[in-house]
């Protein structure tokens, strides 16, 4: 399709044209030329990108045949079989980039001072143009620096809002999808706030670890000359009642009585993902000892298809008392041998 018009803007195809208009005044009032004097090339294309965008996908015609055939539509460039009603196509002229912003803000709103974009047809140059009085140079910008005292700044971003999204350790080890409702004030074409629900979708990646960010930006609250915050959710991990996280590893704690731990023994877990696994303990175990199983621990989030380790450690039980016969037995094996 060439320009995706829609992602410019920052809407879905089914955008409204309230929807077009919310988007076209956050994003017009961030990157108007006379806001980022410090990086003014990258804004005069952008600011030029979104009223173009705006100015396609408001207008029923034309947001009808860029949907149908895209850039080209616009341009007159339609193939001959998709255009069987002529060779020209269909054309059309492109409004003014400050026009479209005086419409939504009156005169400019930054002190007098202006860029004009001049444009042809969609589709013919493109190029971007600006008076000699424009605030980059000449007596605009001398005026602004005498009212202000300094180069004017582009708009403040408000502070990004963190909440934690709590999680059990078996939907980061398997993974799982959230929806999180949010409620936001946004501002209409007019200026005024309405408050309005939206559902925001987080995919819970097996393996992420606590303390992993997911950003939503700019899912905050819509105020005049500021950017919304982006909206942050931190991974935070629930106590589990039997494995705990060291890494990409597992551990778990095991009792195991005297005897078998000195003659052997099977040990039965319930893994994170509901498999049962048998263990089998040849090994005499003593105080300190550790079982290392390959594999069994945690999804590696950054290498997909591997896992840590499952560690599993004694505790050895140890009878609280003996009769003279069982104290002589074991003297006889223990120490008589």
């Amino acid at each position: 399709m060439g320009v995706d018009y829609y992602n410019i803007l920052k809407v879905n195809r089914n955008a409204t044209d309230e929807d077009l208009k919310k988007s076209y005044r956050r994003l017009a009032m961030r990157w108007h030329p006379d806001k980022n004097p410090d990086n003014k090339k990258e804004a005069e294309a952008k600011f030029k990108q979104i009223s173009e965008a705006y100015d396609v996908l408001s207008d029923p015609q034309k947001r009808q045949i860029y949907d149908q055939y895209g850039e080209e539509g616009l341009k007159g460039q339609i193939p001959p079989q998709q255009n069987p009603g002529g060779s020209g196509g269909f054309g059309f002229s492109q409004r003014d980039a400050d026009d479209i912003f005086a419409e939504f803000f009156g005169a400019n709103p930054f002190g007098g001072m202006g860029s004009r974009f001049g444009s042809s047809a969609a589709g013919g140059s493109r190029s971007t143009r600006f008076s000699d009085s424009s605030m980059f140079g000449g007596a605009s910008e001398n005026m602004f620096r005498s009212s202000y005292g300094s180069e004017p700044a582009g708009p403040r971003k408000a502070p990004p809002i963190e909440n934690k999204l709590p999680c059990s350790l078996e939907e980061l080890y398997s993974g799982s999808t959230r929806k999180m409702k949010i409620s936001r004030n946004l501002l209409d074409s007019n200026g005024k706030t309405t408050t309005v629900d939206e559902i925001l979708t987080i995919d819970v990646k097996p393996g992420w670890k606590k303390g992993t960010k997911i950003t939503f930006p700019e899912k905050g609250n819509e105020q005049l000359n500021v950017i919304p915050a982006d909206l942050v959710f931190i991974i935070d991990e629930k106590p589990h009642g039997v494995f705990k996280r060291d890494g990409n590893d597992l551990v778990i704690n095991h009792k195991i009585p005297l005897g078998e731990a000195l003659t052997g023994t099977t040990i039965n877990l319930t893994t994170l993902d509901s498999r049962n696994l048998s263990i089998p303990i040849t090994e005499i175990i003593h105080p300190g000892y550790e079982m290392l199983i390959p594999k069994e621990g945690m999804p590696i989030a950054k290498e997909p298809g591997k896992k840590g380790n499952l560690r599993v450690k004694f505790d050895i039980r140890f009878p609280s008392r003996l009769t003279a016969e069982q104290r002589t037995g074991l003297r006889r094996l223990l120490v008589g041998s």
